[in-house]
């Protein structure tokens, strides 16, 4: 599924996020950016160790907040490790905190003239973020964002798992997109 935002495509696939062509792909990390299960554990094995030398330099990184390093071994030139949420009922601020992830990863990639962007579904594993509501959280925070940045070209969702891709799929379905 693909829909045209400004001059720019957000596509919504199901996949593997290791496996992208974009020329940054995102983790969903954890604050101390040590790696773990997941999305997080996938792209450390697929990038190899370049990535986590280059984390533990960096040290850690806030919830709702995001940092980049190499891509290693992988496809995308660069990892934007974006820590999400722990979801706590939704009234400890994860909302804020999850768009949070998702717009500082896009300000990062724009600041270092990335035009292409691949992002998993940050938070909605062991993290324990509802899909449904995470989505459309995920999905306003990128329109939002690339009305206003037409140099990102494109934001791709990479779904892993049938439910997840239907998920995100239903919640852009319902979505009144911005003309263009």
């Amino acid at each position: 599924m693909k829909v045209d935002i400004n001059k720019s495509i957000l596509e919504f696939v199901e996949g593997d996020i290791t496996n992208q062509d974009t020329e940054a792909i995102v983790n969903a990390a954890n604050s101390g950016l040590r790696g773990g299960g997941g999305v997080d554990g996938a792209i450390h094995r697929a990038g190899g160790p370049e990535i986590m030398e280059e984390c533990r330099r960096i040290g850690g990184c806030p919830t709702g907040h995001a940092v980049i390093t190499t891509g290693g071994r992988l496809k995308a030139r660069y990892v934007i490790h974006a820590v999400g949420p722990v979801y706590h009922g939704g009234n400890k601020g994860e909302a804020e905190d999850l768009a949070g992830a998702y717009l500082t990863s896009l300000k990062i990639a724009s600041e270092k003239g990335i035009k292409s962007v691949a992002f998993p579904s940050i938070s909605t594993g062991a993290y324990g973020y509802p899909i449904n509501e995470a989505a459309r959280i995920a999905i306003k925070t990128v329109i939002d964002y690339l009305k206003e940045h037409p140099e990102i070209e494109l934001v791709r969702f990479v779904l892993f798992g049938t439910d997840a891709y239907n998920a995100y799929k239903t919640v852009a379905g319902k979505i009144n997109y911005p003309a263009n």
